[in-house]
């Protein structure tokens, strides 16, 4: 997903909003482009529609994904997913689920408070008053839950 990224974060900059994150799902023969944007002052079906029109220009030029997919663009919404580190310290003190591609401590999933980040890329959560760390890179999904 980097190189998606790094290929649709200016698009979505010029245009005045903030690419969240991006997800996608496939199949065997067809697959889901999911981009989440955001604006401080919320985001509209027409920002949506805007951004598809011109993620879908980019995507027409530079062919960066060679599977048949879907393209979808949305807001974050109450459940916001979390894909870059800094999201962890900038929402410090909310509730948020975290599942693990790794196992820590026989352990995979965590519902709790955020704590914040070190510097040692390890994301900090208060679970039922218990303090882990869990290293970013093994983080496989990460929403707040019932945030706006």
């Amino acid at each position: 997903m980097q190189d998606l990224t790094a290929l649709f974060e200016p698009v979505v900059e010029s245009m005045g909003y903030e690419l969240v994150g991006i997800e996608f799902h496939s199949s065997e023969h067809h697959g889901v482009l999911r981009i989440f944007i955001d604006h401080e002052n919320g985001i509209t079906v027409d920002d949506c529609a805007k951004v598809s029109r011109q993620i879908s220009a980019v995507i027409d030029v530079e062919d960066p994904i060679e599977l048949a997919f879907d393209l979808e663009v949305s807001s974050p919404g109450i459940n916001r997913p979390m894909f870059k580190f800094t999201d962890f310290g900038k929402y410090k003190g909310l509730t948020a689920k975290i599942k693990l591609g790794v196992a820590l401590n026989g352990r995979k999933n965590f519902s709790g408070v955020l704590q914040g980040i070190d510097n040692n890329q390890q994301v900090i959560i208060d679970v039922d008053n218990e303090i882990y760390e869990l290293p970013f890179q093994d983080i496989a999904k990460a929403n707040l839950v019932g945030q706006v």
